[in-house]
């Protein structure tokens, strides 16, 4: 791995993989609904739309048609915190895949006419979320536990808020967000020597300074949320706070959830699926931002049965809260987690999302090596930190479903006390 300028300060990170003929290329930016203000919610990802509709040089067919006829693939994503344009074609294509980003990047057109289509292509997405109880409910647990704080602010935004703007708007929110400081370029795969050549062609130019915005920490404030719903299970999630995206504990705090809720041999998955048959989908995962974390756990049962998913759910956090984990599910989880690290890494989008996403939130990088050592390095004392950051404060709970009697009765602050003792 290599990290890199180009003459104007653009951040470049590279690692050539010569066993593979594949190269994935990726523009981040660090902007994301998190950076928004209430006024323009939905406005990273109504831009990252608006990229693929069309530049001085392509038309939105015509971005289509460039990476069909090479067999390669171009997408985006937009998530709390940041945006990612990126692409993956053979080796010898990427000069075709760096014209064409770069191209959407520097010069879309914001086409008032292609504004107004794209407005309803995500107001039907906005729709197709309300019709999705079981991704609605993590929205609602993230506000639950945020209140209104921007990351609390859904990404797709709302159909009022879009509605109001224009091509203007985007251009503004581009200039200000959009700039050397904030941008950073990822590569991986079969490379050589010239590719920074070619990046200074396409990317030297830009000249859009700035500064960082100012990011306002969140309390986490234990909060209820519900909304009502004509479904056949009720859909509940229950928030903890947890880590931010640069604590060293980061490696503990993917063990614990690995244990109690990140697969089908954890504790939430056996007790409440295997053993007790009351859920189809259960699962835990932690979510890590610039300065704070959310450990959460899902689950989608019946209505008759929501009373008895919660109670156990919560005899099941109890008892982790004061117990920890044992050795053997602390020395599994660490041999589980070096396998998928191994295994992701065989990937080269894998490969430049992880490069893009250190360098941009972390300014930071390990090898294969030093991650395995600090999987290795996780101690109990490590567990029992991160379980008492989760536990100190009273949950957050979130539900979808056709009632709120069973969520309204529950002691949200039981786990604060029994995770103290």
């Amino acid at each position: 791995m290599r990290r890199m300028q180009l003459k104007n300060g653009l951040r470049v990170v590279l690692e050539k993989i010569p066993t593979c003929r594949s190269v994935s290329f990726g523009i981040w930016v660090k902007t994301g609904s998190r950076n928004e203000s209430l006024g323009i919610n939905g406005i990273s990802h109504f831009i990252e739309h608006m990229l693929f509709k069309g530049t001085e040089r392509y038309n939105a067919k015509d971005i289509a048609e460039q990476f069909d006829a090479i067999g390669g693939n171009v997408n985006a994503f937009t998530s709390k915190e940041y945006t990612c344009y990126y692409a993956k074609v053979l080796d010898e294509h990427l000069p075709i895949a760096v014209d064409v980003l770069a191209d959407m990047f520097f010069r879309s057109q914001m086409d008032e006419g292609e504004l107004a289509k794209e407005k309803n292509v995500i107001f039907e997405e906005i729709s197709m979320y309300e019709d999705t109880p079981d991704d609605m409910v993590h929205d609602l647990v993230t506000e639950a536990a945020y209140g209104g704080h921007p990351l609390a602010y859904p990404i797709l935004g709302t159909e009022e808020k879009l509605q109001a703007m224009g091509a203007d708007h985007l251009r503004k929110y581009m200039n200000e967000k959009y700039t050397i400081q904030n941008t950073v370029i990822s590569v991986a795969g079969n490379i050589d020597d010239r590719i920074m050549e070619l990046l200074e062609r396409y990317f030297g130019e830009f000249g859009n300074e700035g500064s960082e915005s100012l990011l306002e920490v969140p309390d986490f404030l234990g909060g209820l949320r519900y909304r009502r719903k004509k479904t056949e299970q009720n859909h509940i999630c229950l928030s903890f706070q947890g880590l931010p995206i640069d604590d060293e504990r980061q490696y503990a705090m993917v063990l614990l959830n690995n244990a109690l809720g990140g697969g089908m041999s954890s504790r939430l998955f056996q007790e409440i699926r295997e053993k007790r048959g009351l859920a189809y989908s259960v699962y835990s995962y932690h979510s890590s931002h610039a300065d704070s974390g959310l450990f959460t756990v899902y689950a989608g049962t019946a209505p008759k049965q929501t009373k008895d998913v919660l109670e156990l759910t919560q005899e099941i956090l109890h008892e982790t809260a004061v117990k920890g984990l044992s050795e053997s599910e602390l020395r599994k989880g660490k041999e589980q987690l070096k396998g998928s690290l191994i295994l992701s890494l065989e990937s080269t989008g894998s490969r430049m999302n992880r490069l893009g996403k250190n360098e941009l939130m972390l300014g930071k990088h390990y090898t294969l090596d030093q991650m395995i050592e600090r999987i290795e390095a996780v101690q109990m004392e490590d567990i029992r930190y991160v379980l008492d950051t989760m536990f100190e404060r009273p949950f957050s709970l979130a539900m979808v479903g056709s009632s709120d009697k069973v969520i309204n009765g529950l002691r949200r602050d039981e786990l604060v006390v029994s995770g103290s003792n």
